[in-house]
C-alpha cells in the first residue's frame, strides 16, 4: 500500500478509535459535526484543487506514495482522509476540553 495512503487511513482510524475508546464525546453522531465537515470540505476542494491541479501544481506528490486516485480537480483522495483526521481530532479535543471545563464548574 502506498505510504501516503496508509498514513492517511491510519490517521483517520486512529481518530475514530480515540473517540470510541477514550473521549466518548458523541460528536460523530451529531448533524452539526457532519455539516461542519461538509462546509470545511467545500473550502478544501477549492484550495486543494488549486494547489494540486496537474496543469500547474504547487504541491507535488510522489506517484509511488499515493493511489493515484484524484477527485475532483486532481485532488488526491488521501487528502480527504487527512482532512477528516485533522478536523475531527481538533473538534473532538475541543469538545472534550469543554466537557471537562463544564464538569469543573
Amino acid at each position: 500500500m502506498p505510504e501516503y495512503t496508509a498514513t492517511a487511513i491510519v490517521a483517520a482510524l486512529a481518530v475514530v478509535a480515540l473517540e470510541l475508546a477514550v473521549l466518548h464525546t458523541g460528536l460523530l453522531r451529531t448533524p452539526e459535526y457532519w455539516i461542519t465537515l461538509g462546509i470545511s470540505y467545500v473550502f478544501m476542494i477549492g484550495v486543494d484543487g488549486w494547489l494540486t491541479k496537474r496543469s500547474a501544481p504547487i504541491v507535488l506528490y510522489r506517484a509511488s506514495a499515493t493511489t493515484g486516485w484524484r477527485f475532483p480537480w486532481d485532488i488526491p483522495v488521501e487528502d480527504y482522509l487527512f482532512a477528516f483526521a485533522l478536523l475531527t481530532l481538533a473538534m473532538l479535543l475541543w469538545d472534550a476540553a469543554a466537557r471537562r471545563e463544564r464538569a469543573r464548574a
